[in-house]
């Protein structure tokens, strides 16, 4: 893992935008693996901004988004098909059907979660991998327990998580129970992983995703076993960290190393 701690959550979350924008500059027909929550509005944010800075181009990108509400219509407030149009497609100009979100609409879940895995598969894969991480570890919906080896299917949410979620619903009550997700296996088959977490609340996570034991109680801990991932994380997600000052040594203020990229 290549570890960025940066002083504020501003810089971090700006660094994780600027990774995006170059996959993309770099190849303009990226396939993006793409997160929602409330750590990437701001990414989402400065991407937007840069973007339009820099006159970069959307249009052969693909993207396929970690998870979706079971049972939660496309078209509803609190979908995450909404969500990312609100805070990322609407305002690019990403070809909209070359945008994915998991099914929702009722069929049977099974058949949801094979048609998504044979379409990243279609797509050739994802290239890169945004993801966020939540207090209790998960990556994606994928909950603790959940396989580390397990593709897209359906998952029962925590009351955590539920709660985590709970201001994009009117109640508390209305939070969904179930969510389509990618899964754990198929995050690892991604050829980059970037994972972004901040504040105080996600220390413990990203000590036991970075420090931690390989184990699905903390399933952000199988992304140790892919060769390319960036951690992009603030001082006080940094906090918990044993090895902070290595990490700082490697990357001073969350710059690359000038000869090799440990």
């Amino acid at each position: 893992m290549k570890v960025l701690i940066f002083e504020t959550e501003e810089e971090a979350k700006r660094n994780a935008a600027s990774r995006l924008l170059r996959q993309v500059q770099l190849s303009p027909s990226s396939v993006l693996g793409l997160a929602t929550g409330g750590t990437m509005e701001a990414v989402y944010a400065h991407l937007i901004q840069m973007s339009l800075d820099q006159s970069v181009s959307w249009s052969g990108v693909a993207t396929f988004n970690l998870d979706e509400y079971w049972g939660v219509p496309a078209d509803s407030p609190a979908s995450y098909r909404t969500y990312m149009n609100a805070h990322l497609f609407d305002h690019i100009d990403i070809v909209r059907s070359a945008t994915h979100v998991p099914a929702s609409d009722g069929r049977d879940p099974r058949d949801a979660a094979q048609l998504y895995e044979d379409a990243i598969s279609a797509a050739g894969g994802i290239d890169l991998q945004l993801l966020g991480i939540g207090k209790n570890g998960h990556i994606g919906f994928n909950e603790p327990t959940s396989s580390l080896s397990s593709t897209t299917r359906i998952k029962t949410l925590t009351d955590d998580t539920r709660r985590a979620n709970r201001r994009y619903f009117d109640r508390l009550e209305d939070v969904p129970k179930y969510a389509l997700t990618v899964g754990i296996g198929t995050i690892l088959a991604s050829k980059e992983c970037l994972i972004v977490g901040t504040g105080q609340d996600k220390a413990a996570a990203v000590k036991a995703m970075i420090e931690g034991p390989v184990s699905a109680v903390c399933p952000a801990s199988a992304l140790q076993m892919h060769r390319n991932v960036t951690v992009v994380i603030d001082e006080q997600a940094a906090r918990d960290l044993e090895l902070i000052d290595y990490y700082q040594h490697v990357h001073p203020a969350g710059q690359e190393a000038d000869l090799f990229d440990v």
